[in-house]
C-alpha cells in the first residue's frame, strides 16, 4: 500500500474561504429553467411554478450565489423581454442554443426563485449585441429604490423594493468565435470599461466581473487578460476564468490529473493580474471569479431539436470517476482561496448539473452532487497551507501527479478541522497520515467516503442511490497523527473536532 503524509499548522494559512466560492450557474439553456427549476403543474411545484423538490436539494447544498442568465444565451438577450406581464412577453429565437425563448421566466421571476432557494444572484449583462446603455438600465431597474422611469417600472411590475443585486458580470466569453457579438480584447476592454463606469455611477456598491479568456487553450490567452485589464483594472473587482474537462482518448489516469491544469491556469491569471497592478502602480488587487467550471461531455443539437424549447440536451449522467475529478477541482479552488473569491459550478439543474429531474416526475442527485455538497457545507473557514508528501505518477499530459490530492480547512470558531482528500489511484488504497500535533485534543467526528468498485458507476432516476457516500469507521488519531486508509479512486472528507472538555 502506498503512503502519503500531510503536515498542518495554525500559523501557516493560505486565506479565508469566501463562501461565494461554492456558487453555481443557471442559464436559459436546455432544461435548466423550463422543466428544471420551473415546472408549473408539477406535483412539487409551489404557487409560482417553482419545483420545491429541486429547491430543497439546492438548499441542502447551501449554494450562496447563482450566476444568471448566461452563458452564451446572454450575448443575444434583451432583458426588457423578460419583465412585465408574462402574457405580453415576446418569444425570441435563441441563437446561442438554437431554441425558442418564451421569456416566461425573466429577471424578477428568477430573483423570486433565488429567494425561495436561499441564494443570491450574480447577474450578467449583455456585452454581445448590447452595451453600456442596456447594462445601466437593467441595473437601475433592479437596484434603484424609486422615483425614476426604470425603478418605477419595476415597482409597477409588482416589486416595490429594489433587488439590490451586488455582483454583476460584464458579458460572457467575449473572446469566443461561438459568441454572438464576439470582440477583440481591445474592443471588449474599451466597452467593458465604459459599461463598468456608468454602472458604478448608478450604484457604487456593486462588484463587477470582467471577462477573462474562455479557457487557457484559447489562442489569445494571457494577451487577452492583459489587454482587458489595461482598460478595466481600476473599474472592476474580478476577472473571470472558465474551464471544463472530460474523460477522453487520453485515458482515465490523465483525466484524474486535469486539476493540475486548472491549478496552472489560476497561477497564470493571478500573475497577469499582478503584472498589470505593478504596471499601473495600483494599490488594489484583482481577485478571480472562476464562474464556469465542471466536467462536461457536450452533445450536439440535432435537427429535430432545433428551435424547440425546452431541449433535453447536455444532460450528462456523471460517474464516480467524474465525481472524483470534480472533487479535485474543488480542492484546487480552495488551494487558491487567497485570490479565488467566487466560483460557479456550471450548471445547477439538468444541464451538466448535480441535480437531475424528470418532467412531471422525480428528481435525483448526480454523483458530482456529493463532493460539491461536502465542500460547501464543511469547507468554511481558513485554508491551511498543508505540506503534502505523496507518491506520484506520470500521464500523457502531466508529470509528477500526486496520488493524494488534498486541502485542509480550519474553522476556528467551531474548533473544527476538515481534511478533503482524493485518492487518484484507480488500483490501490492509499495510507495517509496527517500530523495534528499543532492541534492537540482533537478527535474524529466522521470520515465520509464516496467510492465504488466500478469507476463508471452512476446514479439514475431508477437507481438514485447507486453511488452515495458512507462512513469509514477505521480512521483514528494516534499520538497526534490522523491515520486513514483512502479507498482506491475515492473522495474523502475527514472531520475533526476539539473535545468538549478542552474547549
Amino acid at each position: 500500500m502506498k503512503k502519503a503524509k500531510l503536515v498542518i499548522s495554525k500559523d501557516h494559512t493560505i486565506g479565508e474561504v469566501d463562501k461565494r466560492i461554492y456558487g453555481s450557474f443557471i442559464e436559459q439553456w436546455g432544461r435548466a429553467v423550463y422543466g428544471g427549476i420551473f415546472e408549473p403543474g408539477h406535483p412539487a411545484a409551489n404557487e409560482k411554478g417553482f419545483r420545491q423538490d429541486v429547491i430543497n436539494l439546492i438548499k441542502e447544498l447551501q449554494v450562496p450565489v447563482v450566476r444568471y442568465p448566461g452563458g452564451n444565451f446572454l450575448s443575444g438577450y434583451n432583458w426588457e423581454d423578460g419583465v412585465g406581464p408574462v402574457g405580453k412577453r415576446p418569444k425570441r429565437l435563441d441563437l446561442a442554443w438554437l431554441s425558442v425563448e418564451s421569456n416566461e421566466i425573466g429577471t424578477n421571476e428568477f430573483l423570486e426563485w433565488a429567494r425561495c432557494a436561499d441564494t443570491d444572484v450574480m447577474m450578467a449583462v449583455n456585452m454581445g449585441t448590447r452595451g453600456p446603455d442596456a447594462a445601466r438600465s437593467l441595473l437601475e431597474y433592479c437596484n434603484h429604490p424609486g422615483g425614476t422611469y426604470l425603478s418605477d417600472l419595476r415597482r409597477s411590475h409588482g416589486y416595490e423594493k429594489p433587488h439590490n443585486i451586488k455582483i454583476w458580470c460584464l458579458g460572457n466569453e467575449m473572446d469566443g468565435p461561438w459568441q454572438i457579438g464576439r470582440k477583440t480584447a481591445e474592443e471588449y476592454g474599451r466597452i467593458a470599461c465604459e459599461t463598468a463606469k456608468v454602472m458604478k455611477w448608478v450604484d457604487p456598491t456593486i462588484e463587477l466581473v470582467a471577462c477573462g479568456s474562455s479557457g487557457s487553450g484559447m489562442p489569445t490567452f494571457a494577451e487577452w487578460e492583459a489587454k482587458v485589464l489595461e482598460h478595466t483594472y481600476e473599474q472592476v473587482d474580478f476577472l473571470s476564468l472558465h474551464t471544463y474537462y472530460r474523460n477522453d482518448e487520453k485515458g482515465a489516469v490523465n483525466f484524474l490529473a486535469k486539476s493540475l491544469d486548472m491549478d496552472n491556469f489560476i497561477h497564470s491569471v493571478v500573475s497577469i493580474c499582478d503584472y498589470i497592478k505593478a504596471k499601473k502602480r495600483s494599490k488594489k488587487s484583482i481577485n478571480l471569479s472562476f464562474d464556469e467550471w465542471n466536467v462536461w461531455y457536450p452533445t450536439e443539437i440535432t435537427e429535430d431539436l432545433r428551435w424547440k424549447s425546452p431541449q433535453p440536451i447536455n444532460e450528462n449522467i456523471y460517474t464516480l470517476l467524474d465525481a472524483v475529478v470534480v472533487g479535485c477541482m474543488l480542492i484546487t479552488l480552495l488551494k487558491h482561496a487567497d485570490r479565488v473569491k467566487i466560483a460557479c459550478l456550471a450548471q445547477l439543474v439538468n444541464t451538466i448539473a448535480p441535480i437531475m429531474t424528470v418532467s412531471g416526475g422525480g428528481s435525483w442527485k448526480n454523483t458530482i452532487y456529493y463532493p460539491y455538497l461536502h465542500a460547501s457545507v464543511y469547507g468554511r473557514g481558513k485554508v491551511l497551507n498543508a505540506v503534502v508528501q505523496s507518491p506520484v505518477y506520470d500521464t500523457v499530459e502531466f508529470n509528477d501527479v500526486p496520488y493524494l490530492e488534498s486541502v485542509v480547512v480550519y474553522h476556528e470558531e467551531k474548533e473544527e478541522i476538515v481534511i478533503f482528500a482524493v485518492n487518484r489511484d484507480m488500483e490501490e488504497q492509499l495510507f495517509v497520515e496527517t500530523d495534528l500535533r499543532d492541534f492537540p485534543n482533537y478527535h474524529i467526528l466522521e470520515h465520509i467516503v464516496l467510492e465504488s468498485s466500478d469507476a463508471e458507476a452512476a446514479n439514475t432516476i431508477d437507481n438514485p442511490n447507486n453511488v452515495v457516500p458512507h462512513r469509514e469507521e477505521k480512521t483514528v488519531i494516534e499520538e497526534g497523527m490522523v491515520k486513514a486508509v483512502l479507498s482506491k479512486l475515492s473522495w474523502n472528507v475527514i472531520r475533526l473536532g476539539k473535545r468538549k472538555k478542552d474547549r
